[in-house]
């Protein structure tokens, strides 16, 4: 008896949107990672994307545990010499908070081209309006 293989073609993928008010950022990164990615379907393999898409609303709201808040550091680098950059996340809700919780989930997802397809399926927005309602998104609740 040979084991059936899923392919390309007969993936299904649905929406979900989630409400980050309250929840923390570890926490909901890693099960929107694990969405995005499949893991949560019977049929996943490693190798192909089959996860579903995910609309994040409130990224602001959402918060850290213990002293992350003023301790941890988002690094860049401007490609100069002496020119890497660091910011907190509280100076990084001021410029452009849902970036905290897109960072956060691009690190629980696969390196590569796979990992970089998976982020296109996800979606961050400031406040609780997102341009997603034509798709109906199923309410994903995380607690």
């Amino acid at each position: 008896m040979k084991t059936p293989s899923i392919s390309e073609k007969s993936i299904t993928r649905k929406w979900f949107v989630v409400d980050a008010t309250d929840a923390v950022v570890g926490r909901l990164a890693t099960r929107i990672a694990s969405i995005l990615r499949g893991k949560h379907k019977p049929t996943f393999v490693p190798h192909l994307d089959q996860g579903d898409f995910v609309v994040v609303l409130n990224a602001e709201k959402a918060r850290f545990t213990g002293k992350k808040e003023s301790d941890k550091k988002y690094w860049r680098y401007t490609g100069f010499p002496g020119g890497a950059r660091s910011r907190t996340p509280e100076s990084q809700r001021e410029v452009a908070p849902e970036r905290i919780m897109y960072a956060a989930i691009k690190g629980m997802v696969p390196k590569g081209p796979l990992g970089r397809q998976m982020l296109t399926k996800l979606k961050v927005y400031v406040g609780s309006e997102h341009p997603h309602a034509a798709q109906q998104p199923e309410i994903l609740k995380v607690a």
